[in-house]
């Protein structure tokens, strides 16, 4: 295990505290040129998002009409009522993707998917490092400004765990805080984007990023200004 991954989990609260806890909830609001080009603008309610922080499970609520939730495993997603009326579901939901590109349209399933394992990765961000199977190196800094050198963590996720790519690239400051998140959305023709977050806030002793702007990363890996893909800000944050 890279040096860097302790140091990395230790400023956003430590393993050992993370390992008690079990569920994060979160107030969302999304938004982003991604929804757009999928036909599925996203308006700015608020929503409300669960996610477990040892298995992969994650729910948003309300979705699609009011009373109706989501819930998302890598082999299954689904669209129910408050009672777990199935409204409708998918299994393997990863196959329906085979083929789209960034402008294939999307379907409620295919948008309640991508929440799903989005908001899983963000939310567990970085102690999903240490879970079984992730590979994790060291990789080469990022260079953000003449004076802003943030040191990475490239990630290769196993098999059974859904995210954007399979390989992933992480930056953290000299505070060994999150600053930038780099990865491939491979079910929406592997467009590259590079996701920078900030207003680092903390809840039951965890520290987290509330604000996330994914823009569409150039050659080099220098972000296009004006192609903010997905933005994402969080409130009221509580880990359980």
């Amino acid at each position: 295990m890279t040096s860097l991954l302790p140091e990395v989990l230790e400023a956003h609260g430590g393993l050992g505290r993370w390992r008690r806890l079990t569920r994060v909830t979160a107030t969302l609001v999304s938004d982003g040129e991604l929804f757009a080009a999928k036909g599925l603008p996203q308006d700015l309610r608020p929503r409300r998002m669960t996610v477990d922080l040892h298995e992969e499970h994650a729910s948003v609520r309300p979705f699609g009409a009011p009373g109706q939730q989501t819930d998302f495993t890598p082999r299954r997603i689904a669209i129910e009522r408050a009672d777990a009326t199935v409204v409708a579901e998918r299994l393997d939901p990863r196959e329906a993707f085979a083929g789209h590109t960034l402008e294939t349209p999307w379907d409620p399933l295919d948008r309640a998917y991508f929440n799903g394992y989005a908001l899983w990765t963000y939310l567990t961000t970085p102690f999903f490092m240490a879970m079984d199977g992730m590979v994790v190196a060291e990789t080469e800094p990022w260079q953000e400004s003449p004076t802003e050198r943030w040191r990475g963590l490239r990630v290769t996720f196993p098999e059974g765990i859904a995210s954007h790519s399979t390989v992933q690239d992480f930056y953290f400051g000299d505070d060994r805080l999150l600053r930038r998140h780099d990865y491939h959305v491979d079910i929406a023709g592997g467009f590259a984007a590079a996701q920078y977050v900030g207003g680092i806030e903390e809840a039951d002793g965890i520290r987290f990023p509330t604000r996330r702007r994914a823009y569409l990363r150039q050659p080099g890996g220098r972000l296009d200004p004006d192609r903010v893909m997905v933005g994402i800000d969080l409130s009221d944050v509580h880990y359980a």
